[in-house]
């Protein structure tokens, strides 16, 4: 573990696990968790040989609850420090949910050799937000839900999302696990809340279309038909479209955490196209 201070002075937090010359797998999180998400990934990677290397947003988990900086550009502005400063080459940016917009941000901007691939689940991407040029996105008014929800209570909040959507516990015949409701909540609630709040426009607003067709990387693009909180339809398909060299990969009634939950099927999924 360590951390990296980034052009601004913000302490960013990460860990780093495995053998300094293996191909290295770089992991960016959700909202409003932390690289403790990515528990079931690292260790499973980390046991196939590569080195796994996973931050802390910015207000996030234990990087520091700055004022600012709590959007897109300065998210992927804070990777690339990270990439620089523990000289990543050919690395592999796998993201999930914002983390996947911080994912498609970066990579389409990432210096020459520093990125060979990429992999996107239950991403943001390409824009979230319901307008005229995107129809069937998720109006506004529930993201103005999340904020107000958040300010009012954020403690609650946090416990009723681990609880329902985010896992998909709320399906009938769910297997609900306490522990990960728990687990999701302290990730959260170490977090600052002025930078989840903010957070919210972020990965709901940004639209993430130029930079997908930047990308010229493979992209593997992982979706739950289930997930109620990026939607399927509104995300993955229209990501694939995009993309210059995107294999789409569906999960038949998988949710929106479904890397946590199902981590036996989608890690040896990623390890495949990895080595395809």
């Amino acid at each position: 573990m360590g951390t990296v201070t980034t052009s601004d002075g913000t302490t960013i937090f990460y860990k780093d696990w495995g053998p300094r010359d293996a191909q290295p797998l770089v992991f960016h999180h959700g909202w409003p968790l932390s690289s403790d998400d990515w528990d079931a990934q690292m260790l499973f990677f980390l046991q196939q040989g590569y080195r796994v290397i996973a931050h802390d947003r910015r207000g996030h988990g234990r990087s520091d609850q700055t004022s600012g900086g709590h959007d897109m550009d300065t998210y992927a502005a804070d990777v690339a420090a990270l990439a620089e400063a523990l000289d990543l080459r050919d690395a592999v940016h796998i993201g999930h949910s914002t983390g996947g917009g911080e994912v498609a941000r970066y990579v389409a901007h990432a210096e020459p050799g520093r990125v060979a691939r990429a992999v996107l689940v239950g991403a943001v991407p390409p824009v979230m937000v319901k307008s005229d040029s995107n129809p069937g996105g998720t109006p506004i008014e529930v993201f103005d839900g999340f904020r107000s929800a958040l300010a009012a209570n954020r403690a609650q909040f946090y416990i009723e999302v681990a609880s329902g959507p985010f896992y998909g516990f709320n399906r009938p015949g769910a297997e609900v696990s306490q522990g990960l409701i728990d687990n999701w909540w302290r990730q959260g609630m170490t977090g600052a809340a002025n930078a989840h709040y903010e957070c919210i426009k972020a990965f709901s607003e940004t639209d993430f279309t130029e930079d997908l067709k930047r990308i010229e990387v493979p992209v593997l693009v992982m979706h739950g038909t289930d997930d109620q909180v990026v939607p399927y339809d509104d995300s993955a398909p229209l990501t694939v479209k995009l993309l210059k060299n995107g294999t789409l990969k569906s999960y038949e009634g998988y949710p929106h955490g479904m890397l946590t939950v199902h981590p036996d099927v989608l890690n040896p999924d990623i390890l495949e196209w990895l080595r395809s």
